[in-house]
């Protein structure tokens, strides 16, 4: 996918959530927007506040960029996967975020693994002509794949395995989200969309007191049309879909989310899956660890969970709610 297209789909999104065909000028200026964790990422304030608790928004997910990023060479994820199994000294933070990546790495049985970095080296989504790796290539990263090379003690990682390396792009925005909440809500913020490249998180409800309404893209549908919506009010909407990021290559699409345990792309039924929660990184980690899961086993698990609904879209377009949704 192109990235003006991905662009458009997320403002697409915005603006259905916000239920409107744009934004007035005193809402323009408190909103915060960028370009940082590969997408474009927005947080609109609908509370009237100053400059400054925007300006606090930047500082926030900019420190986050820096701290999680694989390709950011100063990082901390970036320092621990170029230390040949050497242990690295990070933030708590990073420790934090990295034990809730092995936590959804354990529940999934390794379908979802957060040390999927030496295969996610090998594509490049954005490239021109782009090509998949050969099965060789893919077969050889994969081998290096598994969560339990990481090992922590108190605020220091390594890898017991050199050639491993760890991706925190299936959690990080979920947890910079949450605390993008928390410091508004610090802030005296009662009302707020917090959208991380379509990971949207919401602060109570809109300012007449209706519940956001969040739309959920149709398949492949480049003008972002939504096929259906949900509603919700100071929680979380995340999904991982397999039209995000793609290429074609000889009829056959490849896309961005990755099997650990074939260096490939996942190959199931699904086209999508949304998590709808109060915690964005829950959200964020369920929607990419049920798609690598798969329709059956995904949905057992989200029936299994309290105060979590899901919609899956199969390629059939068929749409698939979890038992208790929205109840």
């Amino acid at each position: 996918m192109k990235y003006k297209k991905f662009v458009s789909l997320i403002t697409a999104a915005m603006l259905l959530a916000t239920g409107c065909s744009g934004l007035p000028k005193e809402r323009e200026r408190q909103t915060y927007t960028d370009t940082l964790f590969d997408t474009v990422i927005s947080v609109q304030v609908l509370d009237s506040v100053d400059e400054d608790v925007l300006k606090g928004c930047e500082t926030l997910c900019r420190k986050y960029d820096a701290m999680f990023s694989r390709t950011n060479e100063d990082s901390d994820i970036s320092r621990i996967n170029r230390a040949g199994g050497s242990p690295v000294e990070v933030s708590d933070e990073t420790v934090k975020l990295i034990k809730k990546g092995i936590y959804y790495s354990e529940m999934s049985g390794g379908a979802f693994d957060i040390t999927i970095a030496p295969v996610e080296n090998l594509w490049d989504f954005q490239a021109e002509e782009a090509s998949p790796p050969s099965p060789e290539d893919a077969a050889a990263a994969a081998s290096h794949v598994s969560f339990k090379n990481i090992v922590i003690t108190d605020n220091k990682v390594s890898l017991s395995d050199p050639g491993a390396g760890i991706d925190l792009g299936a959690v990080a925005k979920g947890y910079i989200a949450d605390r993008l909440k928390d410091y508004l809500e610090k802030q005296g913020v009662k009302h707020a969309l917090i959208n991380l490249g379509g990971n949207v998180l919401t602060i109570g409800t809109k300012l007449d007191g209706t519940d956001y309404n969040i739309g959920i893209q149709k398949p492949f549908d480049e003008s972002g049309s939504p096929v259906t919506s949900v509603k919700i009010a100071d929680q979380s909407v995340v999904t991982s879909g397999i039209y995000q990021r793609y290429f074609k290559k000889d009829g056959k699409i490849y896309h961005h989310i990755l099997d650990p345990r074939t260096g490939y792309p996942c190959d199931n039924n699904l086209y999508s899956v949304t998590i709808i929660t109060d915690s964005s990184l829950t959200a964020d980690a369920l929607s990419t660890t049920c798609f690598l899961l798969g329709y059956d086993r995904g949905m057992k698990l989200i029936d299994q969970l309290d105060n979590v609904d899901a919609v899956f879209i199969t390629d059939d377009n068929e749409i698939h709610y979890s038992s208790n949704f929205q109840k």
